[in-house]
């Protein structure tokens, strides 16, 4: 059936229906005629080009577009009611607007993977979150350790892969902790060190790091688990402890990161065996 813009605008005429229909709209209602669907469905002005053809595809799937044709839901809201109606899920549980496309996105796919998203079909979760939380079900995690918006999505994937990996999370699961801290304190417990030497807030993530490595050589980190002690500054005492050398001589704050490295090559250098004739004295 050859249907042309024309027949779109007579058919707007012969079903006396006025408004503002540029050629976007146009196109959708030709586009319905070729069908052959219920173009009165969504022939309203008040429905925008994208609105229109997210009801057009419905009704051509065969499902109930009443549920979102409705000019209060998005055309990307309507097209993540519209794929949930056409693979069967209840999308009563997020046909809301106050659910964004995105959102409503992450709760389609956990019904359609057969997963209880009541606990994050929640608006106060951002997609983000509600995706961390999704992935959590369907490996089947314990998600009430972090289904909790205090903590964000960065934050929630640092607490499931302590999960995956057989964790004890606990050390490290609470919102004091940036999403870099945590994964420190997970990478500590990994290798089944003392992780509560640095598990403070009161370090910054590359702090924790420079106490992570050297506890992972075995280290005494007592020298330099301090946070008035820069990143660069714990770098240079720990390569000094891990070299042997008497650091107590330039652990101190009050050198600048600089200043002990080049003291440390000094040391470094005394230490190194001398070689006479070809032989080690």
């Amino acid at each position: 059936m050859n249907v042309t813009i024309e027949d779109a605008k007579e058919w707007l005429i012969e079903n006396n229906i006025e408004g503002n229909f540029g050629w976007y709209k146009l196109e959708e209602i030709r586009l319905g005629l070729k069908k052959g669907v219920d173009v009165t469905v969504y022939a309203a002005p008040k429905l925008d080009s994208q609105q229109m053809q997210e009801i057009r595809l419905g009704l051509e799937a065969g499902v109930d577009v009443s549920v979102y044709a409705d000019p209060k839901l998005d055309w990307e809201q309507m097209g993540e009611i519209r794929e949930g109606l056409e693979n069967e899920v209840d999308v009563f549980i997020y046909s809301d607007p106050k659910f964004d496309h995105m959102q409503m996105e992450q709760i389609r796919y956990g019904l359609e993977k057969g997963v209880d998203v009541s606990s994050y079909a929640d608006p106060k979760f951002n997609a983000e979150q509600m995706e961390q939380i999704r992935d959590g079900l369907e490996a089947g995690l314990d998600v009430t350790v972090y289904a909790d918006p205090k903590y964000n999505w960065n934050q929630m994937d640092e607490i499931t892969f302590g999960q995956y990996e057989g964790l004890d999370v606990s050390m490290y699961a609470d919102p004091k902790f940036d999403f870099a801290q945590m994964e420190e304190i997970r990478l500590g417990l990994k290798k089944g060190v003392d992780v509560t030497v640095y598990s403070d807030p009161k370090f910054e993530w590359d702090q924790m790091e420079q106490i992570r490595k050297g506890l992972v050589k075995g280290i005494d980190v007592s020298m330099y688990a301090d946070p008035k002690f820069s990143e660069d500054q714990m770098g240079e005492i720990r390569r000094g402890l891990e070299n042997g050398l008497d650091v107590s001589i330039y652990a101190n704050p009050k050198f600048e990161w600089d200043q002990m490295l080049e003291t440390r090559k000094k040391l470094e250098k005394k230490k190194k065996p001398k070689k006479e004739k070809g032989r080690e004295i």
